[in-house]
């Protein structure tokens, strides 16, 4: 597996399939200017309209986080997830409203920054910045044509850019852990092909990455994967790549206190607590979750009698533009081909340990595939790379001129980057609800994985209607109570009393003039009778949708839906 390095291909890496593109060495001002566009137009997608859904209910435990962080300093506030990314939240809330206090915004209010915005602002700023680490990454194991695709499919995947639209943690978790994977394929280099330089502090460099990662987002087993692939070339005798017990424990050691000091909180025994809550389910709030018109266990001991293994299956097939399905596919069998190269090896690692993660338990929520995404789109830009230089072969055969192959290649890349742009411009805003057009479009959208496509974005415009015509002290029922709630409180209806439906005795409080959200993807078995008894005996008063996607019908009780609810005949 040994063999010279060469530009842009990690020493010992080089695949035979794309040998040609790979010894090309592109010059950096043009790397810089596409990679630029890339990131921009990735950053722009992501933020246009940023603040058009209403705050979901994990983002109002941020935002509440947040505050508890200005008025008490660092508490164990949402303690079951690690401080850094509520840190950087936590900044722009701050750098937001204090722009919105500057002269410039009084005179154009138009220029105000929504609390919605400021909240997620971090997140599409990490998630466009990834599409660089992206290209580092595919580069140095496949070369700079397949680093570039898989920048570009990263930068314009609907469903990657719905992901890191949200204020939750897996965005960082991702740059972090890419930027992990950078420094340790950068050690690997100068280990096997620049003896006379210390690879040391890329080791350590790693080990920093990693600890920032861990303060993102509590997910241990990421860490296996790069060690899993140094382990992969322990038994080679030409290797030069050996990490060795003394520097692993370093490692360790220097993971740990960049974790501590990036997330202190975790040294709170309230935090703990928190944790301890979290992981034996006395936080959860709801006992079940819809998939495809199904409702689902979701703990994650439940294991395979929970959420179907297939479930993460469906959402690359419903979510993912067909062409970046289909490199996908026939990328994944390349990888099992020795003339990719050893740095397959790597995406096979990373896709093994991913699927024992978060494939058997029975607990899957649709932002988890956050940490799958790079894997999938430099998996898809193998694929479609390959196919591209076999298109670029034949043209220039039948052209009788070689020459002509390298334009040739580069149509179908270039009609893949535009087709998947073109996917998010229809999408956009509404990312999440994007469904390709071979598992149904626009049609179907929300109908398989309603709570995280929706992801609450309703309950703001809902609560705004409901404001307007509800009477005083009216009560507010959904399965949103502190969504509810804060945004009673933004439309100066304090007043409104906001409840639980699934909490017992909810429904006994209830009277003439109420109100009632059902919201697509918030049926649990809990309410679900309930609901369907309210759904057969009356009609909302009116419906809430995201874009053209009807989101949630409200209900306004009387007499017979108050009897439904109550179950009287």
């Amino acid at each position: 597996m040994s063999s010279p390095a060469v530009p842009f291909i990690t020493a010992g890496l080089r695949p035979e399939f794309f040998s040609g593109a790979s010894t090309r060495v592109v010059p950096r001002t043009i790397l810089i200017f596409a990679l630029s566009v890339l990131v921009i137009a990735g950053f722009a997608l992501r933020v246009h309209h940023l603040a058009s859904e209403g705050l979901s209910e994990d983002e109002l435990n941020k935002l509440n986080a947040v505050s508890d962080y200005r008025a008490h300093g660092l508490t164990s506030a949402n303690g079951e997830h690690p401080l850094l990314m509520k840190a950087l939240l936590t900044v722009s809330v701050i750098g937001a409203e204090r722009w919105n206090q500057t002269s410039l915004v009084a005179a154009h209010p138009d220029l105000n920054i929504p609390v919605e915005m400021s909240l997620r602002l971090p997140s599409p700023l990490f998630g466009a910045a990834t599409a660089v680490l992206i290209f580092l990454i595919a580069s140095e194991l496949f070369g700079v044509e397949i680093g570039l695709l898989s920048a570009a499919l990263w930068a314009f995947d609907p469903l990657t850019i719905g992901l890191n639209r949200i204020a939750k943690e897996d965005t960082f978790l991702v740059f972090f852990f890419l930027l992990a994977i950078f420094f340790w394929l950068r050690g690997q280099r100068v280990a096997e092909s620049q003896p006379q330089r210390n690879p040391e502090r890329y080791y350590w460099a790693t080990a920093i990455a990693l600890g920032a990662m861990m303060a993102s987002k509590l997910i241990p087993i990421l860490i296996s994967i790069p060690v899993a692939y140094n382990y992969v070339f322990q038994n080679i005798p030409a290797t030069r790549w050996v990490i060795g017990k003394k520097r692993f424990i370093k490692f360790f050691i220097i993971l740990g206190i960049t974790f501590v000091v990036l997330s202190p909180t975790i040294l709170f025994p309230g935090t703990w607590k928190a944790i301890a809550n979290f992981t034996s389910y006395r936080a959860m709030g709801h006992d079940s979750y819809e998939f495809m018109g199904r409702l689902y266990t979701h703990k994650f001991a439940d294991w395979l009698s929970g959420q179907p293994w297939y479930f993460y299956v469906v959402l690359l097939a419903t979510k993912l533009p067909v062409v970046s399905l289909a490199g996908f596919v026939g990328g994944i069998a390349l990888l099992f081909r020795r003339k990719m190269g050893d740095g397959r090896y790597l995406l096979l690692m990373w896709l093994a340990l991913w699927i024992l993660t978060f494939v058997f338990p029975g607990g899957k929520f649709m932002r988890y595939v956050t940490s799958l995404m790079p894997l999938v789109l430099i998996t898809s830009a193998i694929g479609i790379q390959f196919v591209a230089r076999k298109f670029g072969r034949l043209c220039a055969r039948l052209a009788g001129n070689d020459s002509v192959k390298v334009y040739a290649r580069a149509v179908l890349p270039s009609l893949v980057i535009l087709a998947t742009f073109w996917s998010a411009t229809k999408a956009s805003p509404h990312y999440r609800l994007y469904v390709s057009s071979l598992t149904g479009g626009a049609s179907k959208a929300g109908a398989y994985f309603p709570q995280d496509e929706f992801y609450d974005a309703y309950m703001q415009d809902a609560l705004r209607e409901i404001a307007k015509r509800a009477q005083p002290q009216a009560v507010v029922v959904s399965e949103l109570e502190t969504v509810s709630a804060y945004y009673a409180q933004r439309y100066n209806r304090a007043d409104l009393v906001s409840l639980e439906l699934s909490e017992p005795g909810t429904v006994s409080r209830l009277r003439v003039g109420d109100f009632l959200i059902d919201a697509r993807g918030r049926t649990y078995l809990s309410n679900q009778a309930m609901l369907m008894r309210l759904r057969a005996a009356s009609q909302p008063a009116f419906t809430v949708s995201v874009g053209t996607t009807p989101a949630a019908d409200v209900y306004v009780l009387d007499e017979k839906s108050l009897a439904a609810l109550h179950d009287k005949n």
